[in-house]
C-alpha cells in the first residue's frame, strides 16, 4: 500500500453538498460488502496451502498443476481488495464532503487485468475442480464445506459454502463494483475531482463486463429434472420467430440441455405473467445446418424502408409530445400514459418488422424454425452459446406435458430479461443515448495466430434493436491487418457500439443457403457503451475492445446533429467544396460541376450494383482525399477516381452538397418548397412545384435535373443494390434541401431554435424526403421543356 493511500486527500473543486450524505451511505454499504468478499477470498485460499504442501509428498491429494489451476490468481486478487479497502477504511471513517476517492477507484479499476487472467482459467478451475472432486473423496468433503467468517462485528458467526459458489464470487464482484460507480458519478457534481477519475474507472469497468459476459456461464437460479440434475438458464431475449408466413415476437430461453420458445400470454391487470411453450429442441437434437438439401428457404418478407422511417417519425413525435405533458403544469398523467401507451405499440411495431438476417436451427426429425435478428452480432451470439452447451456430453431429453408445464412456469422467475427492449419501457431517469454523428476510425488489430483476409463491421443500436453502419476494406494475408479507416455513423438514440472482426471468404461453395451470400467467419465481437460524458469531447478518444484472443484498436469522437449539418460556406473561393454552385460552374464555363458529372459517371460505371450506394458510408480518409483533389483541381483525379472504393466517391458528392453554402434548391425558394408539397390538391401541387423548378437558377436547376436522372438509374437497379426511390430520397432529402445557417438565424425558418432539437429534426426531414421523393417519382423532367413553360408563368414566387 501506498504511504499517502491511507490518509484522506483534501480536493479543490466542487462540493458534493446534498448529496454528500448518499455518496457516504453508498460507500459504507460497499466498504461493507467488500469485508465480506475479503472472507470470502480468505476462506478460498485457506485450503490452498495445505493442498500446494501435501502435493510434493507421498500421499498428495492434489497435484502441484491442479492446485495452481483451481486457485489461479486467487491469491493476487485477494491482495488488491485488501489494499484497496485498507485506503478505503479511513476515508470513511473521516468522512468529509472534499474528501476524494476516485483515485482508489481508479487504480482498483485499472487492475482489472488480473481479472481477466482470472477469467480466462475460470472454466478450467471449476471442471478442474469439478473433476478432483469426483476422483477424491477428500477433496470433494473439503470443496462442499469452505468456512467463510462473519464480518468483525458478528463475533465468530461462519457459513459453509462451495468451492464452486467462491469461484464465482470474482465475476460477481466486478458486476457489483460496476453498479457503485454508477451510483457515485449519481451523486458526485461534475466539477468534483472525483468525477473524471470515477468515469474513468466505470468505462474500464463497463468494457471489461462487456468483454467477459460472452465468456462465462451465468450461475442463475436453476430448477431440478426429474433426473435430479441442475437445469439452468443460461441465457434468453425477445426473437422474431417466422411462423406460418407472418412475424411473431418470441421470449426464448436457452437452459443447459434444451431451448424452449414461449409466448407471453394475455393476462388482465394485476395478475401474474405467464408463458405458454410454443416448442422446445432438446440440445442434443439441435443443429444448424439444412438437413434436406432440397429444403428452399421461405421468402422473408421485408417492409419498404419508407415504413420504417416513416414509423421512427412516428415515434421520435410521440417522444417529443411526452416531453411537451411533463413541461406543462396542466399537463395530467393520464395523457402521459396515454402516450407512452401509443409509443409502446409504435416501437413494437419497429422490433417485430425490422429484423431480417435468419437465424435457422433444425431438429433431428427434420423440422426446422426460422428466426429473424437485427444484427450478425446477436446471431453470433445465440449460436455460440448453443454450441458451447453442445460441447458437453448432453443426453436427448423429452419432457412429459407436466415438466414442460412446470418448466415454462418457472420461466417468469428465472428470466433476465423482462421486456422488450423499448423506450417505452425504460425509467425516465435512464439515459436516452445519443443524437448525432459519431466519428470511428478503425486502426488495427493484433493477435491472429494465422494469416487471413481480414475486415471490420460496426454496429450501433437504435430503437431497441442493432443495426450494422459501416464495414472497412478487407486487408489482405495479414496476422496483423493495419485499416486506419475513418466512418461518420449517425446516431439515433444510441448507447453502444459493437465491433465485429470477420475473416472473408472467397470460396463461393459456402454458400449459406437462408440468405444465399458467402458465410464469412466471425472471429471475434466486442462492444462499447458509447458514454456520454466520455465521447463528447473535442478530442479523439482512444480504445481497445479485445475479443476472442484478438485486441482492436480504434478511436472515436462524437459530433451532436447541428455541428455535422452546418453549412459552412468555403472563405476561399478557388476550390469547388463550400463555393456557390453558380461561381463554379461560371469557371469552368460548365452547365454542371465537373465534380458532379464525375462522381455520377464512375458510379454509374461500377457502382449502380453496389448493395447499399449512397447509403453505406465510405471511408472518410478516402472522402478527404478526393476532396482536396477536386479542390485543387488536381491532374491525378481520373487516376484516384478509377482507383478509389466506390463507396467513398458516392460519399464525396454527397458531401459536395451537403458543404454548398446554401442548398441546391436555394434558401429563397425554401419556404416556398415546404408549402408546395403540402398542397392537397394534386393539379395545384404539380403546377407549384414545376413552377418552383422553373425559378431555380439555371445552374442550380440544371445540376438536380442531372442529379434526378442519375439516381433514377440507381434506383432501376433496387433488385440488385436494394436502393430504391425512396432510400435515395432519403439519403439526399436533407443535403439537398436542408437550408443554410443563416437563413435560420435570419428567422425564415420557423423552427428557430429548435431547429437542431432530433424530434424537430426527424420531423423537417421527412417533408425534405417528400419534396425530392416528388420529383424521383414524377415523370421525366427536360429543362427545354421547363423553360418553354417559362413564357406561360411568373418567376415570382
Amino acid at each position: 500500500m501506498h504511504a499517502d493511500d491511507s490518509c484522506p486527500q483534501a480536493v479543490q473543486g466542487g462540493h458534493r453538498e446534498g448529496s454528500g450524505d448518499e455518496e457516504e451511505l453508498v460507500l459504507s454499504g460497499f466498504l461493507a460488502s467488500e469485508e465480506i468478499y475479503i472472507k470470502q477470498l480468505e476462506a478460498l485460499l485457506l485450503p490452498m496451502r495445505p493442498l500446494k504442501a501435501t502435493a510434493t509428498t507421498s500421499q498428495p491429494v492434489l497435484t502441484i498443476q491442479q492446485v495452481e489451476t483451481i486457485f489461479y490468481k486467487i491469491q493476487d486478487i485477494f491482495e488488491i481488495h485488501k489494499e484497496f479497502y485498507d485506503s478505503l477504511l479511513p476515508h470513511i471513517q473521516q468522512w468529509d464532503e472534499k474528501v476524494a476517492v476516485g483515485h482508489l477507484f481508479k487504480k482498483l479499476a485499472s487492475q482489472l487485468g488480473v481479472y481477466k487472467a482470472f477469467v480466462d482459467n475460470y472454466k478450467t478451475a471449476v471442471e478442474t475442480a469439478e473433476k478432483c472432486s469426483q476422483a477424491n473423496t477428500q477433496f470433494q468433503k473439503i470443496s462442499e464445506n469452505l468456512k467463510v467468517k462473519g464480518p468483525k462485528d458478528s463475533k465468530d458467526c461462519t457459513t459453509n459454502v462451495t468451492m464452486e459458489a467462491l469461484l464465482y464470487k470474482p465475476i460477481d464482484r466486478v458486476t457489483r463494483s460496476t453498479l457503485v460507480l454508477h451510483d457515485l458519478l449519481k451523486h458526485t457534481p461534475k466539477d468534483h475531482p472525483d468525477f473524471p477519475l470515477l468515469q474513468d474507472a466505470l468505462r474500464i469497468s463497463q468494457n471489461f463486463l462487456s468483454s467477459i459476459n460472452e465468456e462465462i456461464d451465468p450461475r442463475r437460479t436453476a430448477i431440478t429434472t426429474p433426473k435430479g440434475e441442475a437445469r439452468q438458464l443460461v441465457k434468453d431475449g425477445f426473437l422474431v420467430e417466422m411462423s406460418e408466413g407472418s412475424r411473431k415476437l418470441r421470449h426464448v430461453f436457452l437452459f443447459t440441455d434444451l431451448l424452449l420458445c414461449a409466448k407471453m400470454k394475455k393476462t388482465s391487470a394485476g395478475r401474474q405473467q405467464q408463458y405458454e411453450c410454443k416448442w422446445y429442441i432438446p440440445l442434443a437434437d439441435l443443429t444448424f445446418q439444412l438437413l434436406d438439401d432440397s429444403d428452399v428457404c421461405p421468402h422473408i418478407q421485408v417492409l419498404p424502408e419508407h415504413e420504417i422511417e416513416e414509423i421512427k417519425i412516428k415515434i421520435s413525435v410521440i417522444k417529443s409530445d411526452i416531453q411537451k405533458e411533463k413541461k406543462a403544469l396542466k399537463g395530467q398523467s393520464r395523457n402521459v400514459e396515454r402516450l407512452r401507451k401509443k409509443m409502446n405499440e409504435q416501437e413494437s411495431w419497429l422490433l417485430l418488422h425490422s429484423p431480417t438476417i435468419p437465424f435457422r436451427i433444425h431438429n433431428k426429425h427434420g423440422k426446422s424454425y426460422l428466426f429473424l435478428l437485427s444484427s450478425d452480432y446477436e446471431r453470433s451470439e445465440w449460436r455460440e452459446s448453443i454450441q458451447k452447451l453442445q460441447k458437453k456430453d448432453l443426453q436427448t431429453c423429452q419432457l412429459s406435458s407436466v415438466e414442460l408445464q412446470v418448466l415454462t412456469s418457472s420461466c417468469c422467475k428465472l428470466r433476465t430479461v423482462h421486456n422488450i427492449p423499448v423506450t417505452s419501457n425504460k425509467d425516465d431517469e435512464e439515459t436516452s443515448g445519443l443524437y448525432g454523428f459519431l466519428h470511428v476510425i478503425v486502426h488495427s488489430a493484433k493477435g491472429f495466430k494465422e494469416s487471413a483476409n481480414l475486415y471490420c463491421t460496426l454496429e450501433v443500436d437504435s430503437y431497441g434493436y442493432f443495426v450494422s453502419k459501416a464495414k472497412t476494406r478487407v486487408f489482405r494475408d495479414t496476422i496483423e491487418p493495419q485499416w486506419n479507416e475513418e466512418f461518420e455513423i449517425e446516431l439515433e438514440g444510441s448507447q453502444c457500439l459493437r465491433i465485429l472482426c470477420y475473416e472473408k471468404c472467397y470460396d463461393k461453395t459456402k454458400l449459406n443457403k437462408d440468405d444465399n451470400e458467402i458465410v464469412d467467419i466471425i472471429m471475434g465481437k466486442g462492444q462499447v457503451q458509447l458514454d456520454p460524458q466520455t465521447v463528447q469531447s473535442k478530442n479523439w478518444h482512444v480504445d481497445v475492445i479485445e475479443m476472442n484472443g484478438i485486441k482492436v484498436e480504434f478511436s472515436m469522437k462524437f459530433t451532436s446533429r447541428d455541428l455535422s449539418l452546418k453549412r459552412t460556406p468555403s472563405k476561399k473561393q478557388s476550390g469547388v467544396f463550400g463555393v456557390k454552385i453558380s461561381i463554379v460552374t461560371k469557371r469552368e464555363r460548365s452547365k454542371v460541376p465537373y465534380i458532379v458529372r464525375q462522381c455520377i459517371e464512375e458510379v454509374e460505371k461500377r457502382g449502380i450494383d453496389e448493395v447499399g450506394i449512397y447509403r453505406i458510408s465510405g471511408v472518410a480518409t478516402d472522402i478527404l482525399a478526393l476532396k482536396a483533389a477536386f479542390d485543387t483541381n488536381s491532374k491525378d483525379i481520373l487516376v484516384m477516381l478509377s482507383d478509389m472504393d466506390i463507396n467513398a466517391i458516392a460519399g464525396t458528392l454527397k458531401l459536395y452538397f451537403r458543404e454548398l453554402p446554401e442548398p441546391l434548391l436555394t434558401d429563397r425558394l425554401y419556404p416556398a418548397f415546404m408549402e408546395g408539397i403540402a398542397l392537397s390538391d394534386p393539379a395545384a401541387k404539380e403546377n407549384c412545384m414545376m413552377h418552383l423548378l422553373r425559378s431555380l437558377p439555371d445552374p442550380n436547376l440544371i445540376t438536380f435535373l442531372s442529379l434526378l436522372e442519375h439516381l433514377k438509374r440507381v434506383a432501376d437497379k433496387e433488385p440488385i443494390n436494394k436502393m430504391s426511390l425512396h432510400n435515395l430520397g432519403t439519403v439526399f432529402g436533407p443535403t439537398l434541401l436542408r437550408p443554410s445557417e443563416s437563413e435560420v438565424t435570419k428567422g425564415h425558418i420557423t423552427l428557430a431554435s429548435d431547429i437542431w432539437s432530433h424530434d424537430v429534426m426527424a420531423q423537417v426531414s421527412v417533408t425534405w424526403v417528400q419534396v425530392l421523393l416528388y420529383y424521383l417519382q414524377h415523370p421525366p423532367i427536360s429543362f427545354a421543356e421547363l423553360k418553354r413553360n417559362t413564357l406561360y408563368f411568373s418567376t415570382d414566387v
